[in-house]
C-alpha cells in the first residue's frame, strides 16, 4: 500500500495484530481523477469522531488505516489542482473482510469547472443532445446539422484534439442488430464531420448497441434517453 502513516495522540502497543486473531476494521480505498480515472497522489488526513482523539496522515494514491474502537472517522483528501473531498467512514459498513471500502474521485475546483468546459478536458464525455435519427435508421435528420457543425468548429479550433464517437441504442430488439445499428450511426456522424472538413484520423468510433443503457425503465422516455451518440475527448 502506497504512503506512510503517522498516528498521533494514540499509543499502540507493538504486536497488537499478533495477539490472536486481528479483529480490527480497516478503511481502504483508491484516489483517482474524477474525469480520467487515473490515480492521483494526495494527502489524506483522518480523525476519529466525535472528539478527534485519534488522528493520522497519509500520502499516496491509495490508503489503508485502522478504525480503532469501532469509531466513525472523518477523512479529508487534498491534492494540488483539485477541490478537497471529505468523507465519513462508518465501521458498520465493513464487508466480510473487515474492510470499509471508499474509493475517492477528485474533481476540479468549482472556479475551474467553467474553464474545463471551454478547454475540453481529456476524458470529458458530451452527449450530442440534438442529434436525431429516424427510428431504426441511420440517416441523420437535418435538425441535427447545427449541433454537428459546432463539433466541426470545435475540431477546427483545437487541431490537436482527437474524439471518439460512441453509439448507443435502446435495449429492445436483437443485440447484434442493435450493435450494428449503433456502429452505422456513428459512422454516419463521422462521415458528416469529415464532409465538412474535419480530419478523419482525428475521429474514432465505437459501438455499444444496447449494452450501456442510461435507464432500465421500460418506458418510451427511457428508451429515447438510451438512444444516443456521445463524444469523448481522447486527446487535446
Amino acid at each position: 500500500m502506497k504512503g506512510t502513516s503517522l498516528l498521533l495522540l494514540l499509543l499502540i502497543p507493538f504486536g497488537v495484530k499478533g495477539q490472536g486473531t486481528d479483529t480490527l476494521i480497516y478503511a481502504q480505498g483508491n484516489i483517482v481523477n474524477g474525469l480520467t480515472k487515473e490515480p492521483v497522489v494526495a494527502r489524506i488526513s483522518y480523525q476519529s469522531l466525535p472528539y478527534g482523539s485519534k488522528v493520522g496522515f497519509l500520502s499516496g494514491s491509495t490508503f489503508e488505516f485502522p478504525l480503532f474502537d469501532n469509531e466513525k472517522y472523518s477523512v479529508t483528501v487534498e491534492a494540488a489542482g483539485f477541490a478537497p473531498s471529505k468523507y465519513l467512514l462508518d465501521p458498520a459498513e465493513a464487508n466480510g473482510e473487515r474492510r470499509v471500502i471508499q474509493n475517492i474521485e477528485l474533481n476540479l475546483p468549482s472556479a475551474a469547472v467553467h474553464n474545463a468546459e471551454t478547454t475540453h478536458t481529456i476524458g470529458k464525455v458530451m452527449r450530442l443532445e440534438d442529434l436525431n435519427f429516424d427510428a431504426g435508421k441511420v440517416k441523420i435528420s437535418a435538425s441535427s446539422f447545427e449541433e454537428l457543425d459546432e463539433v466541426v468548429l470545435m475540431l477546427k479550433n483545437n487541431p490537436r484534439m482527437v474524439i471518439q464517437l460512441e453509439g448507443h441504442t435502446d435495449t429492445r430488439g436483437n443485440a447484434n442488430a442493435n450493435l450494428a445499428l449503433s456502429q452505422e450511426r456513428v459512422n454516419a456522424v463521422k462521415a458528416y464531420l469529415v464532409s465538412k472538413g474535419s480530419n478523419k484520423r482525428k475521429i474514432k468510433t465505437k459501438a455499444f448497441g444496447g449494452t450501456q443503457p442510461v435507464s432500465l425503465e421500460d418506458t418510451e422516455a427511457s428508451h429515447a434517453l438510451n438512444r444516443r451518440v456521445e463524444m469523448r475527448i481522447l486527446e487535446n
